[in-house]
């Protein structure tokens, strides 16, 4: 059952309700107040009262200081639950381990989730990059390489709608922002196979990714290896990581019946 099959008397509002006030919290809303929680999700503040009182009643959610909420280590399972009964995962993160072992970079899947890539799992390289995330870090798509993979493989209205919203926003002075040169790079993407994409999304920043399908051939993921142009450079990585990352992802592919 798809989007267009649903419509409003087929939906549980209190549902809907519960997880718009577990999405108020975020990185500006650590702690927030019953009001800017009502503010964020546009409900109103006795309908947000009772929603926080039944999530601290299971366990989700619990007061610290004045009105202000906090989440619980309990949210955790939620998204534990994803990663442990997702096939892409479990399938991926032996063969990301290998990744990181022959190229000693650090690895990453993801997935595309509305228009935001989000990060599945991730295994770091021993030494310390100044890159931040973890399973569950939410990533603008278009200027990743793990974005532009997905992309690709998305059909031409889903790309042509995000050009348009959330469009193509300048993340560094290297981001590509041009509709036509942006069109052109997935099609480069979707030839080649891969995607590299240095300094776009943050300074410093170098990854590149490739593909990975499942049995149907359909693209349900993203391998990516990234690193630091401190340590790098984009020549490099296309002679010495491509390969690498390309065999791997066309592996763990082959894993899933690809």
């Amino acid at each position: 059952m798809d989007d267009a099959d649903t419509g409003p008397r087929d939906r549980i509002q209190s549902i809907e309700r519960g997880f718009a006030v577990l999405l108020a919290f975020d990185d500006e809303h650590r702690n927030p107040s019953l009001m800017e929680i009502a503010h964020a999700t546009g409900l109103s503040r006795p309908a947000v009262r009772r929603i926080l009182l039944t999530l601290r009643h299971l366990g989700y959610v619990e007061p610290t200081t004045g009105s202000h909420w906090r989440l619980t280590p309990r949210v955790l399972t939620i998204g534990q639950h994803y990663v442990t009964s997702s096939t892409v995962v479990a399938v991926s993160e032996r063969h990301m381990s290998r990744l990181v072992e022959e190229t000693q970079e650090s690895a990453s899947l993801s997935a595309l989730d509305g228009d935001e890539v989000v990060y599945l799992a991730r295994v770091p390289a021993k030494r310390v990059l100044n890159v931040s995330a973890t399973a569950g870090t939410r990533v603008p798509a278009h200027a990743t390489s793990m974005g532009r993979v997905l992309l690709a493989a998305a059909p031409s209205d889903f790309v042509e709608r995000y050009l348009v919203e959330p469009g193509l926003a300048p993340l560094t002075p290297r981001t590509i922002t041009d509709h036509g040169r942006f069109r052109a790079e997935l099609a480069r993407v979707r030839e080649q196979g891969w995607s590299l994409v240095s300094e776009e999304r943050e300074r410093g920043l170098i990854a590149v990714s490739a593909p990975i399908r499942d049995h149907t051939g359909q693209v349900v993921a993203a391998l990516s290896s990234s690193s630091s142009t401190g340590r790098t450079s984009p020549e490099h990585v296309e002679r010495h990581v491509v390969p690498v990352l390309t065999r791997i992802a066309k592996e763990i592919s082959a894993e899933l019946g690809a």
